[in-house]
Formats: C-alpha cells, structure tokens, sequence
C-alpha cells in the first residue's frame, strides 16, 4: 500500500510504536538479536524479488542492487552481534569509596537505554541500505526503539515491499505489534517528526530537506536529536609530489570515484585540488567517459542541471569536459584556481548531485593549507601524497578538523560498514557530528545514559549488577 498515509492512519502507527517500546525496551539485548537475524534472513529469501522492484524503480542495475542487499543483510547481523556481546551499554560501575579524594563517594552505576520510537527517513540513492530497512532501522531497533519510517518517493514499490518482508519476519518472530511500520508522503514525515511520541528522528538527503526538518525537531516543545546526513564535496588534495609520481594513475581513479553511481553517492569525490604545473586538467578530456549516466529521477535530473549551470556560470570557472545535460547525463568536468576559490568560497564549494566535478588549481603547495581551512564540514577529506610530503601532517591536522573521515592515498566512495567507521562530520555534512550513520558506533545514537545511585543489586538493570548476569564487558572501581 503506498497511498499518502493520512493524520489518523499515522497517529495509530505512532500509538503502536509507543506500546511496542515498552516491551522492546525492557528486553535484554542479546534478546532483541534473533529479531535482526529473522530480518536478515527475510530479506535475503526475498532478494530476488525486491532486487527487481528496485531496479524497475530506480535503473541502478541488479548488479549494483544485488550487492546493496548483501550490505543490508550485513548490517542487520552485525547488530545483532553488538547486542549480544552488550560492549555498546558502557555499563560503568563506581562503587561506593569513603576515601575518595573529592570526598565521600557514593554507589554510581551508569549505563545506556533506549531512546524511544523513531522516524527514519529513508534515502534515495540507496534503497536498500539507506532505505526502509538499512542502517538507521537496523541500528535503532538494535538501541531498543520502534521505528516508523518515512518511505523515500523515489521507489514507493520497493519501499512497501520491503515493509512487508519485514512486518512478516517480526511478526513470525513473535515482535511486539507496532515495533516497525512504514508511512508515505512528505507531511507524514512532517507530522511524526514533531509527534510527541517520537523521540529521535534519522535523515539521509539534501541539505535543505534535512536542515528543514532538524528545525522542526528541534524547535518543539520537547526538542529531541535528530540525525541528519545532510550534504559534502569531499575534497581531495593532492600534492607537488604525488601529481609528479602518480598524475595518470590519480587523474583516472578520480575519473573512477566521481562517475560512480552516476555520482550519486554522498561520498562522491566532488572537489579535487591539484597543481596547476603538472598538467592533469589537459588529461582529463581523455579520461572521462562520453557515455549517459542514468539518474535516479526526475527531480533528480532537474536539480543536477540546475546546479552544473549554477557552477558553471560563477565567475573564474571554465568547461573542461562539457557533459550532456539531458534525461541521461554525460559527466561534466570544471576547472577554477585556488585564488578563485579562496574569494569565493560560498559559490565554489557546494555539492552537485550527480556526475559532475570541480578541479582546482593551484600555484603554490601551501594553497592546499588554505583552502582546507576555508572548506566548511565534510564527511570525507582525502590527501593523495607521498610519505615524505612536508605539507602532510598539518594537512592532516587541518583536515580533521573539518571531515569525519580522513583518508591516504584512497578513495571516499567506498564506507565500510565495520566498527571504527565514521560517516559523519560537521555541519553542514550532519547535524550531529559526534555521530556515525554507519558502522556499530551507529547504534549509540539512539541511546542515552542513565546513572543509578546507591539502589539495591535486585533493582539494578542487570547490566550493572555486581552478579554480572548478561556476561558483558563492565568498567568497575
């Protein structure tokens, strides 16, 4: 069913995920992992059919899509392994100590818990693993929280379809009723986000839709977090030395990484900083390919052309390589200096969904300190150096502080879904940059932590129990 879910229709879904959090919640956690492994399984037996909705909806390729499957299923089994091992409660034991140094100290016990229901808000450009059933929905029904997702209109079908995968699982694995749903239409997602029942919403999108939303949830009566992945260009520098060593071979994986997908990966390499003496701008007219590109739709298509003309109208920037700005786009390639960037940085440094770049050059190193001081948040920043380049620890230093994640000599199109990866990174790439939206460290999003002062062992959670009965990692003093 992928009718506009309407106000009573949603205010019944929120009701039931408010009733299935008080039972999800008070479950052990190595006890919610066979709910994600029934999801897991679901989808996989599924796989073939949901492959061909998405790609009727979408013309990502089965290939593409049969692959993005396996990462679902991937995440959805790694969470449950984090809740079974219960490392991610940080269930922390301070027992009481007369001779503590401040002064008398009393029993403290401190431990995660669950939020509450949560609205996701799927994506477009990844429909399984960013969409009714990808990482934000894995990673909070893991925390202990319902979800009710807003399906992405990009692919209603496929949305609905993969609701139903997922409803049965639950419901063969005997889930509380309302512990996952799905709703379509964009004031269904208006209205559950500022829902008093809600307490946390998830985002994947531009920033406008996202920033939109994060106002309303912020803004109400009882404001709540709310973690949207907003928009990054994802620079990448590459120095004196690696353009001289390695031009070529730079010039075609940057050809490789932007193209991906069409472009259409919040990771696309969308800026690339180079020196104007290596002559790697002259390469690129052989490298990129002339062939279309198929977008996801039509919205998508009109934004792309809008924002490649946007780009490619500001002052100081000319056309290397002029893509075709039809239905089915070919890649698009600009060219500006590090001067013009750096007295326009607002005009140059925004992000085009879809297959085109900017390349910068530069005349000296140094300019590549610059400019990553002028770049705002990023989810990635990327250095193509060599281990001798004296620029590289302070480019290193700066670029930390502006992207979630750093990379050497690699490509930011690929993330990891693994337990040290960050996919976040100040505003406007989130709007909560101390957090993951992918990787274990996602779940911490939809927890927060409670201290118990001097009650007895039996009223403990019995993560924080002297007895230690769940056998998870404690911290104890």
């Amino acid at each position: 069913m992928t009718d506009v879910t309407n106000a009573q229709v949603l205010a019944h879904k929120l009701d039931a995920a408010a009733g299935a959090f008080e039972q999800w919640s008070r479950l052990q956690p190595a006890d919610r992992a066979p709910y994600l492994e029934a999801i897991a399984s679901a989808l996989e037996e599924a796989a073939p059919k949901l492959v061909a909705i998405a790609d009727e909806e979408t013309s990502l390729g089965q290939t593409r899509l049969r692959n993005e499957m396996v990462r679902t299923v991937f995440q959805l089994r790694l969470f449950a392994e984090v809740v079974t091992r219960g490392e991610y409660l940080g269930a922390t034991i301070d027992r009481a100590d007369p001779a503590w140094p401040m002064g008398p100290r009393p029993d403290l016990r401190r431990v995660l818990e669950p939020l509450g229901p949560v609205v996701v808000f799927a994506a477009s450009n990844f429909p399984f693993a960013f969409s009714v059933a990808g990482g934000d929905t894995a990673s909070a029904l893991a925390a202990g929280c319902p979800v009710v997702v807003k399906a992405h209109s990009g692919h209603p079908g496929l949305s609905a379809a993969t609701a139903e995968v997922v409803h049965h699982a639950l419901r063969s694995a005997g889930a509380p009723e309302g512990l996952f749903d799905v709703v379509f239409g964009t004031e269904a997602g208006r209205a559950a986000i500022v829902d008093p029942r809600v307490k946390a919403g998830a985002f994947t999108g531009s920033i406008e839709a996202g920033r939109a939303l994060f106002d309303l949830a912020t803004g109400r009566p009882e404001p709540i977090p709310f973690f949207g992945e907003l928009g990054s260009v994802n620079p990448v520098f590459v120095t004196e030395a690696a353009a001289e060593r390695r031009g070529p071979e730079i010039v075609s994986e940057f050809v490789g990484s932007f193209t991906l997908g069409a472009g259409q990966f919040c990771t696309k390499p969308g800026i690339l900083l180079v020196p104007a003496s290596a002559g790697l701008v002259d390469r690129l007219p052989g490298a990129v390919p002339g062939s279309p590109l198929t977008l996801l739709n039509d919205r998508i298509r009109t934004s792309y052309a809008s924002a490649v003309r946007e780009l490619r109208d500001t002052a100081g920037v000319r056309v290397v390589v002029s893509g075709d700005h039809a239905a089915d786009p070919s890649p698009t390639v600009l060219c500006t200096t590090s001067a013009e960037l750096l007295g326009d940085p607002e005009a140059l440094i925004r992000e085009v969904f879809g297959p085109a770049a900017l390349v910068v050059e530069y005349a000296e190193e140094s300019e590549l300190l610059e400019v990553a001081k002028v770049i705002d948040g990023q989810l990635t920043a990327s250095i193509q150096g060599e281990d001798d380049d004296a620029i590289a620890a302070e480019l290193i230093r700066l670029l930390a502080a502006k992207a979630g994640r750093v990379l050497w000599n690699q490509w930011p199109t690929g993330v990891s879904v693994t337990y040290a990866q960050q996919h976040g990174g100040p505003y406007p790439a989130t709007t909560a940059p101390g957090t993951t939206s992918v990787g274990t460290e996602a779940i911490s999003r939809f927890l927060r932590p409670v201290a118990y002062q001097g009650v007895p062992q039996h009223l403990l959670p019995p993560a924080l129990r002297d007895a230690n009965p769940l056998g998870i990692p404690q911290r104890a003093s």
